[in-house]
């Protein structure tokens, strides 16, 4: 497998992961674990870095789709190379750093990590074009 292929696996892992961090939020919280088994007709209060993991993980799976388009699309048309591989990297690495950032509350940084992954999936796309 590629390595843009390897990346992409990795992303979808890190999307099944994500969860545990605001499940762990919203276990501490009290009335989580029954909200949690509930209908969840009401909202839960839970920690602000938990409601901030969660929204990193709809980040991810909003991007997530874009990110493996590309990186098949690459694949499928033999255009996969060193820097479509780098993209994948960056893309990886990027969503990483952007989940523990968001998680942590830090602003700033949170966008430029976002960006970073962003600059990965450019990478790709141009190579398709290449």
């Amino acid at each position: 497998m590629t390595v843009d292929l390897w990346m992409l696996v990795a992303s979808g892992l890190l999307c099944l992961l994500i969860p545990t961090i605001y499940l762990a939020g919203r276990a501490q919280t009290a009335g989580g674990m029954q909200w949690g088994f509930g209908n969840r007709d009401t909202a839960l209060a839970v920690p602000a870095w938990a409601a901030r993991a969660e929204r990193a993980h709809a980040n991810l799976v909003e991007n997530l789709t874009p990110f493996a388009i590309l990186v098949v699309a690459a694949h499928l048309t033999g255009k996969a190379n060193a820097t479509t591989a780098l993209g994948a990297e960056l893309f990886f690495a990027g969503r990483v750093a952007h989940v523990i950032i968001y998680t942590a509350g830090i602003t700033i940084v949170r966008t430029a990590m976002f960006f970073v992954a962003t600059f990965g999936e450019v990478m790709i796309l141009l190579q398709l074009f290449h």
